[in-house]
């Protein structure tokens, strides 16, 4: 699943290095902080070639950072998700024209308001054949 996620960057975390079956890797992760208005702090990987593109913000950047997610079982039913980013540019002021959108938590949204399409039906009370 590809994704945009956009907020603010509150942490660049230490690189890794190592050493695997396909030779030497490199993962830089780094945090964001969305500003919806119940704010998720959500942590980025960038790995190998792309580890370096975090190097062009510092922390307090608005930043968007285009990711795939994915989850995988690890040692018989756990499973564990990864982000990761992909492409990372400058997420737009928030003054020209709210890339946060205000979206209400699950189970928040209000009811919609009754319709007036029954309100002028006869009422079918007692005219039951039985």
């Amino acid at each position: 699943m590809s994704v945009e996620l956009e907020g603010k960057l509150i942490q660049v975390l230490p690189e890794q290095t190592g050493e695997g079956r396909n030779g030497r890797w490199k993962r830089q992760e780094f945090v964001i902080e969305t500003e919806d208005r119940y704010p998720r702090k959500i942590l980025i990987q960038l790995w190998n070639d792309k580890a370096n593109m975090i190097h062009d913000y510092k922390e307090g950047d608005k930043i968007k950072a285009h990711v795939n997610i994915e989850s995988r079982e690890v040692n018989d039913g756990k499973w564990f998700t990864n982000i990761k980013a992909w492409r990372l540019q400058k997420a737009e002021d928030a003054s020209s024209g709210a890339p946060y959108p205000d979206a209400p938590m699950p189970g928040e949204q209000e009811a919609p308001p009754p319709s007036d399409e029954n309100q002028n039906a006869p009422e079918q009370g007692d005219d039951l054949p039985f």
